[in-house]
């Protein structure tokens, strides 16, 4: 008897964006299940980032509905999308981090949003909870993001993204820039905080060994929508000119040969 699928935390179905004439989107659907690390890839103009930008509320689809945390999210109430925001961490390319603060201020941004009465030293003491559990040493939380390497910006980001102990975590290109060992430390850090916390991970990424070595699931995005949804060896299975390519090129094979496959579970989206 094959396990049971798990509740959809994200539904998306016929999402259509368009930019002028052009047409990222155009019927896309897409189900991302609680408790999962789902990898999002595509080719460049895919239409990965806008996706995302979609889900989360920084773009409104021209057409199409977005359910997150069982929630019409483009028909929210106010109340609505501050619980959809409350229970959503994103990492952003690069950390996004607010330049003139110190690492501990920009963890403590959301938190002073919605827990606006919290004395300063509590604040302070959660936003260092926050930065050891990304990984990083204590003394960073009173750094400023220009005195921090590109893998310390990435785990400060992380410890934003992670302030309000969200359920929904969205990670964009989280090891792009990084060095091949930085880059595994950080994915071993996605796998142990997702476990650990009971995190659902949307990844957006093109690092082959971060899909081999973490991802639950992969969708493919291609032909403005989501071809495939499945575990990697099904993806690997699919004849499709940008699959073909990506997949079965010497940088997969080397990535297959180092990874660990995501677990094998049903593939339909």
């Amino acid at each position: 008897m094959s396990a049971a699928v798990p509740d959809p935390i994200i539904r998306v179905r016929g999402l259509v964006n368009r930019f002028g004439k052009q047409v990222v989107h155009d019927g896309l659907d897409l189900e991302v299940r609680r408790g999962e690390i789902l990898g999002v890839v595509g080719g460049s103009g895919s239409g990965k980032s806008v996706l995302m930008r979609s889900i989360i509320g920084l773009r409104r689809p021209d057409e199409g509905e977005v359910e997150v945390l069982g929630i019409d999210a483009l028909n929210a109430t106010e109340a609505q999308r501050r619980h959809i925001e409350q229970h959503s961490g994103v990492l952003f390319q690069d950390g996004a981090l607010f330049s003139s603060l110190t690492v501990g201020e920009n963890v403590q941004v959301p938190l002073k949003e919605y827990h606006r009465h919290l004395p300063e030293p509590l604040l302070y003491e959660l936003a260092l909870l926050k930065v050891k559990l990304s990984g990083l040493p204590a003394e960073a939380i009173n750094k400023l993001p220009s005195q921090l390497s590109g893998g310390m910006r990435k785990r400060a980001g992380l410890a934003r993204a992670l302030a309000m102990d969200p359920p929904l975590l969205f990670l964009d290109e989280p090891t792009a820039g990084l060095d091949p060992i930085g880059a595994a430390a950080f994915d071993d850090l996605v796998r142990t905080l997702q476990q650990a916390l009971g995190l659902t991970v949307f990844l957006i990424t093109h690092d082959l060994d971060t899909l081999y070595a973490i991802c639950d699931r992969v969708a493919v995005l291609a032909d403005k929508r989501v071809i495939a949804c499945a575990p990697l060896p099904e993806i690997e299975r699919l004849d499709h000119p940008w699959v073909r390519e990506y997949f079965h090129g010497p940088r997969a094979r080397a990535a297959k040969d180092t990874g660990a496959p995501g677990q094998t579970a049903e593939a339909s989206c």
